[in-house]
């Protein structure tokens, strides 16, 4: 396995994302058994959410983590959006009852995608996480898809909820709850700078500056980039000292480290193609090629890969014995097109 070493962390190269698969008792398995198998072939770098599986993503994490060594594993979860534990009977009752009811949400703060960005669920959704992962801390805590409150309240507002939310953070990393934090995107990053739900992400790191000066643990983004997706490469739609950059030269520039989403989407990039083809990408394989692409491009840290099957595990790390593509031979696939 390949890692790459930021700050004081050695992260490998392909991570495993829990989104994917229904909330049963068979997936719990297969992402039990698929995460074990990962951590023994070297992947240290497990991503998850709060809402995923109805929290049973988190859970099986947690039964992972009670048979291993903690330190072994760089741990990602989220916040943000509506959750509701797997087994409720009634979960908009449930929702109401121990949420609205306690006043750790307020209706008004919900957005049309279930998206909340409130100190006090974001400090709920953080401890929930706690227990259901099984761990007295997490390496990297995501705000879930933020850009979706800009769908709902302006710009101003937003960063007033972002820096409430990041004194929420730093106060975990105080206690030693939190190691580092950042957001979750799948929009604000890769759109032009008049979309609503565009995302500045020096402006962003100002405001952790704002709230806990050069030792501000805001270190971590997370966006989709594949094949089929180049906005985080080729699109300059970030600002810096005078420069348009693309995300991923402007995270660089800024010390942030990128976990990379969709590498595969969902499978749909996988296509048969000639010999030619997986010759370009020096793989044997077309199920490699996207992993390939994205792992081979300059500014990508991690590549995260939804993987719930632990043959999927298996295959995809044939990568790992396969040379990279050079910066230059990315640049002109992208280029050339």
């Amino acid at each position: 396995m390949r890692y790459k070493k930021f700050l004081n962390l050695k992260l490998s190269e392909i991570g495993i994302g829990t989104y994917l698969g229904n909330p049963d008792d068979k997936t719990d398995e297969n992402y039990y058994q698929t995460i074990k198998e990962g951590i023994e072939k070297g992947i240290n770098v497990i991503d998850t959410a709060i809402n995923y599986r109805n929290m049973r993503s988190e859970k099986v994490i947690g039964k992972v983590l009670k048979e291993i060594d903690r330190e072994k594993v760089i741990l990602s979860t989220k916040g943000g959006y509506v959750a509701v534990p797997y087994g409720v009977e009634n979960p908009t009752e449930w929702f109401k009852r121990e949420l609205v009811l306690t006043k750790i949400v307020d209706v008004k703060d919900i957005t049309d995608t279930g998206n909340i960005l409130t100190s006090k669920y974001i400090n709920w959704a953080f401890e929930t996480s706690l227990k259901n992962l099984n761990t007295d801390y997490i390496d990297v805590y995501f705000i879930h898809n933020p850009e979706d409150q800009l769908l709902k309240f302006d710009r101003e507002t937003f960063y007033k909820k972002l820096k409430e939310v990041f004194e929420v953070l730093e106060e975990k990393r105080i206690k030693g709850k939190l190691k580092y934090y950042g957001l979750a995107t799948w929009n604000g990053f890769r759109v032009p700078e008049n979309h609503k739900q565009y995302l500045n992400l020096k402006e962003i790191l100002d405001i952790a500056y704002g709230v806990a000066g050069n030792n501000n643990g805001f270190k971590f983004i997370q966006l989709p980039y594949n094949i089929a997706m180049l906005e985080a490469y080729n699109l300059k739609n970030q600002n810096l000292d005078g420069k348009k950059l693309s995300t991923l030269e402007a995270s660089e520039k800024l010390g942030i480290y990128t976990y990379i989403s969709a590498p595969l989407m969902q499978g749909r990039l996988i296509r048969a193609v000639n010999e030619i083809i997986l010759q370009r990408f020096k793989v044997d394989k077309p199920s490699l090629i996207p992993i390939q692409f994205v792992r081979s491009t300059k500014g990508v840290g991690t590549v995260l890969i939804g993987m719930s099957q632990k043959e999927h595990l298996i295959e995809n790390l044939e990568i790992e014995n396969k040379e990279s593509l050079s910066f230059n031979e990315i640049d002109n696939m992208i280029n050339s097109r």
